[in-house]
């Protein structure tokens, strides 16, 4: 049988408590702008560590290559202008390690341009993150606009959650979504110099204009994020189908999802993209140091040899696994307690679980950068049920105090 706790007569007791009470009450009382402030101080922190403290990573080599072949159409001179600008943009220390790895893949890439050059059309197809250095470039350094366009993104892809806290009345969740970002290795992909996070952001946007049912914005913003990532026509194409299968109208993802298949061919075709299992071997299986006419015959066994190791590792060292779990059993948790997506909210959250599992069957790589974009979205959709089953149980808490005090039993 349960029993009321007796009053405390100790005076630390009263006064910890006194105190618990008026810090529970004060940040019950200013919840949402605490919230908003903090996640707003994350958000500034993880800019800053994108400008200051930046990851160099051998991409930045092809990306800065492709964003000035126009400038420099020999292999050998854009060759030496991408490792010119790398040197000039990261420490000695940096240069050495994306260049020297005692005679393998990064030494022997340092010495060749032709082999090099032939890399470029897995990189090309990333048509948007190359347009926007090559544009900047002619402002800052070549690595400067890299980092721009990362501080840029996390500050985007911040002020497009917050919008979207607030929109739910959910801003007291946001030092929760900000936990979320830590696990889901939010900084790891801020200070990467890649077009990852830039996709993300204006996922992010698209993904909010469909819920607020701004569609002209959807199609813009979806598309654009397939600019910058090509591979985001998976969750496009599962997206498409899962809204004509259930009847809900929705124009601007469908018109995002005709305008990116129809690039997705064009660019393919303009990039000189070796392909899914040319890039799939050289990204998953074995780096092949010239992809020009690289077609190796496709096998069942190399792919699920690929597959199996992917999963040990995405479940070993990486996060986005975790990531999604967690997602699923927040939204079987409300659902089991009543608190329901609506059907446009559900269709999405569908088709952003599908879309990770499909995008890591078609291309098997155990990176969580590459499945960040569907991570936190989720979480953005179950924070209106979560806020209505919390104020759900503080009014039946504060049923529960009014009775009390008149019961005689």
């Amino acid at each position: 049988m349960l029993t009321r706790p007796s009053a405390p007569t100790n005076p630390l007791e009263r006064l910890t408590g006194a105190g618990q009470a008026w810090g529970e009450g004060t940040y019950a009382k200013w919840a949402a702008p605490i919230g908003a402030v903090a996640f707003s101080l994350y958000i500034l922190l993880t800019a800053a560590t994108a400008w200051f403290m930046p990851d160099a990573n051998w991409d930045m080599l092809p990306y800065l290559a492709i964003a000035e072949e126009g400038t420099y159409p020999d292999p050998q001179t854009l060759h030496d202008y991408a490792y010119n600008a790398v040197k000039d943009g990261v420490s000695a220390g940096d240069y050495k390690t994306l260049t020297d790895d005692g005679g393998g893949f990064r030494s022997y890439m340092a010495q060749n341009a032709a082999d090099f050059h032939s890399l470029l059309g897995m990189y090309r197809i990333k048509f948007l993150y190359a347009e926007i250095l090559s544009s900047l470039s002619h402002v800052v350094s070549p690595v400067e606009a890299m980092r721009l366009v990362q501080v840029f993104s996390v500050l985007l892809f911040g002020a497009i959650t917050l919008a979207w806290l607030r929109a739910e009345g959910a801003l007291a969740l946001a030092p929760v979504v900000g936990a979320i970002l830590i696990m889901a290795d939010f900084g790891d992909a801020a200070r990467a110099s890649t077009p990852d996070l830039l996709c993300a952001a204006l996922f992010l946007g698209g993904l909010f204009a469909y819920v607020r049912k701004r569609e002209a914005a959807t199609a813009a913003l979806l598309f654009l994020a397939f600019m910058a990532r090509p591979d985001n026509i998976v969750f496009l194409t599962i997206f498409a189908v899962l809204l004509v299968a259930f009847r809900e109208k929705a124009w601007g993802v469908l018109a995002g999802f005709a305008a990116s298949f129809v690039a997705y061919f064009a660019i393919s075709h303009w990039a000189q993209h070796p392909g899914w299992w040319p890039h799939l071997w050289f990204s998953s299986i074995e780096q092949h140091y010239n992809m020009e006419g690289f077609q190796p015959p496709f096998s069942i066994a190399a792919y699920l040899k690929a597959f199996a190791a992917s999963v040990v590792r995405a479940v070993t060292i990486n996060s986005w696994v975790g990531v999604s779990v967690l997602a699923l059993a927040g939204w079987y948790g409300l659902e089991r307690a009543g608190f329901r997506l609506d059907r446009r909210a559900g269709i999405l959250l569908a088709a952003l679980v599908l879309g990770v599992l499909a995008k890591f069957a078609v291309f098997p790589i155990h990176d969580t950068r590459i499945y960040f974009p569907n991570l936190l979205p989720p979480f953005l959709l179950l924070a209106a049920p979560l806020t209505a089953l919390w104020a759900a149980s503080q009014g039946g808490r504060r049923a529960v105090l009014q009775v009390i005090p008149g019961d005689k039993s």
